[in-house]
């Protein structure tokens, strides 16, 4: 048996599957959709759409996700999320993702569509949010944001206020934008915190000038805090 044939006999089913999919993934690129990532830090050029559509038709694929994952690949890393069992990874095992996960699209999909998912979810949050790294910290917060809205009871509501108003205005971009809508959902889901959270929102004016498309609401925590309040009336209109 030749040298070229002996690798192939070797690789595993996964092994194939990974290969297949990484040139279906190399023949999804496009120029003009990565020059688009790229300006948000993700590098790479494959539609969304079409890399869901890939997911879809893959279905889940924990192993081939693993593999998928171990390529450092932005694309691949992304089809590794949608095609993985989120219960299926450990704690440890989702701390070395977080950490590994460069581009912020791999970042917010892995907290949001694997670790919100995971058993070991409020163990990492806790963690997380005392990370010295902030962007480690921003998933923290971001799974303390869903805490709040979802499942508040155990939380020291007054108490996040108090860390988000003494650090929300020096913190790094990531972990800025993380505490700000920690401090909007508390505004929006908790009637007796409203008045504070839109205070502190006031006086850091964190986002303020954030640039909003028309039909959009803005990040900034007063404004984001009013409209979604003002939805949940009874009669409520759409965005004004």
């Amino acid at each position: 048996m030749h040298a070229e044939e002996a690798v192939t006999a070797a690789r595993t089913p996964a092994d194939a599957s990974a290969a297949e999919v990484m040139a279906e993934l190399a023949a999804l690129e496009d120029p003009r959709a990565r020059a688009v990532n790229e300006r948000h830090g993700d590098d790479h050029g494959v539609n969304l759409g079409k890399l869901r559509a890939v997911a879809k038709r893959l279905r889940t694929q924990h192993d081939l996700a693993v593999r998928l994952w171990e390529t450092d690949d932005t694309a691949a890393r992304l089809l590794a999320l949608l095609i993985c069992r989120p219960k299926a990874f450990g704690r440890d095992e989702l701390d070395r993702m977080l950490r590994e996960a460069r581009a912020p699209k791999v970042h917010d999909w892995l907290v949001n569509y694997v670790v919100r998912k995971s058993p070991h979810a409020e163990e990492l949050r806790v963690a997380w949010s005392a990370d010295p790294d902030p962007v480690v910290a921003s998933a923290g917060w971001a799974l303390t944001t869903e805490r709040v809205g979802k499942k508040p009871e155990g939380l020291d509501l007054a108490g996040l206020l108090d860390v988000i108003e003494a650090r929300m205005r020096d913190a790094p971009d990531r972990l800025q934008w993380a505490m700000n809508h920690c401090l909007a959902r508390i505004g929006i889901d908790h009637p007796g915190l409203r008045a504070r959270a839109v205070a502190i929102g006031e006086r850091l004016e964190v986002l303020k000038d954030y640039p909003v498309s028309p039909g959009c609401t803005s990040p900034y925590a007063p404004v984001w805090i009013a409209e979604m309040v003002r939805r949940q009336e009874p009669g409520a209109s759409a965005p004004r």
